[in-house]
């Protein structure tokens, strides 16, 4: 295992920490304390998976001598071992390739999720709903906590768009994949013959940018308030506390009227906007450089990036790893940690479907 000479250098930084965090000179020193018990706790996962792969590496090698020994009831049960044992030794170095992975510096922000319906008329912004639905279920099982900053309903019910700020531990470690067109076969409930429609929808992912990151400055804004309302016009206030910000030297427009107060969703607006140039600004750098990511691709028919066929059969399948289930409604309700993990693997692996 090539990656066995960084294990065994982490296995020992993971020591060194342990018996530091046992020095009763460090145990009095709180802050030295929190600093040691952080790193202890990034590395406790992968150590312990390393351990792990050395022990079912050694039970493996001891069921082959069995195997190959004299005593036939032995051979037969350590035959048996070896199918078990074989396929979760591939799995723990899957794990451990994945943990290898180079960290990402905003994997542990927050992230500003755009939902937008695509082609497909009102099947498409029924699809984005319920892709809202999807994202905010998973962000439920994960325990984070989901925000929406700005929604535009559609008189049957669904999302013209929708935009959310997911805040929680490594959220953006685990949605940025998710950049792209999601496509739906299906009979929409708007469809009274039984056809089966095809429509789309765009998920767009960015990390919440610190104020550090991107400057804004005043003269580049023009800064709007209205009145804010709720679905077909009706008026939540009377009051002009929702924003709409548009940074001038981009056309960026963002705008938020969710929060209760004007200064609310004006620092909302700001939080958006900081993203976008964010992204837009990591955009045009990798753009320069040639090196285009699949999480940051240009949104668009061509790079659909999942498909979701509830007729004539019920499939999900992700077109960049070939991931597939056919439990959509599992999918549907937030079960996307398939999905995930297998985006990571293909990472840590090169062995994409298609990239």
């Amino acid at each position: 295992m090539n990656l066995e000479p960084k294990l065994r250098e982490l296995e020992a930084i993971y020591a060194e920490l342990e018996k530091k965090m046992a020095d009763p000179a460090v145990v009095s020193d709180i802050k030295e304390m929190q600093n040691l018990g952080r790193k202890h706790s990034e590395l406790e996962e992968v150590v312990g998976d390393y351990r792990r792969y050395r022990q079912v590496r050694d039970e493996i090698a001891e069921a082959k001598e069995l195997v190959g020994g004299g005593d036939h009831e032995l051979a037969e049960l350590a035959k048996m071992e070896l199918e078990e044992k074989e396929p979760l030794l591939g799995k723990i170095e899957e794990q451990l390739r994945v943990a290898l992975l180079p960290k990402d510096p905003n994997d542990e922000k927050d992230v500003i999720m755009e939902i937008r319906a695509g082609t497909g008329g009102d099947e498409a912004s029924l699809f984005a709903a319920d892709l809202f639905r999807m994202y905010s279920r998973y962000a439920e099982r994960e325990g984070w906590k989901l925000e929406i900053v700005d929604e535009n309903e559609t008189e049957v019910g669904g999302y013209k768009e929708i935009v959310l700020q997911i805040h929680g531990r490594g959220v953006y470690s685990q949605l940025k994949y998710e950049s792209g067109v999601h496509r739906v076969q299906r009979v929409p409930a708007t469809e009274a013959g039984g056809r089966i429609h095809t429509s789309a929808a765009t998920v767009v992912v960015m990390p919440v940018a610190d104020d550090i990151d991107i400057e804004i400055r005043p003269e580049d804004l023009k800064i709007d308030t209205y009145r804010s309302s709720g679905a077909g016009g009706q008026h939540v206030n009377m009051t002009d506390s929702a924003v709409r910000i548009t940074h001038l030297p981009t056309g960026i427009v963002v705008q938020c009227q969710n929060e209760r107060s004007q200064v609310q969703n004006k620092e909302m607006c700001f939080r958006w906007l900081r993203a976008r140039l964010a992204e837009l600004k990591e955009q045009q750098r990798q753009e320069q450089m040639g090196e285009i990511k699949g999480e940051m691709k240009k949104i668009e028919w061509g790079s659909q990036i999942r498909s979701y066929v509830f007729m004539p059969y019920q499939l999900v399948k992700d077109n960049r790893t070939a991931y597939e289930t056919s439990n959509i409604n599992a999918v549907m309700d937030g079960d996307l940690d398939g999905f995930i993990n297998a985006y990571l693997t293909c990472e840590a692996t090169g062995n994409w479907a298609t990239k």
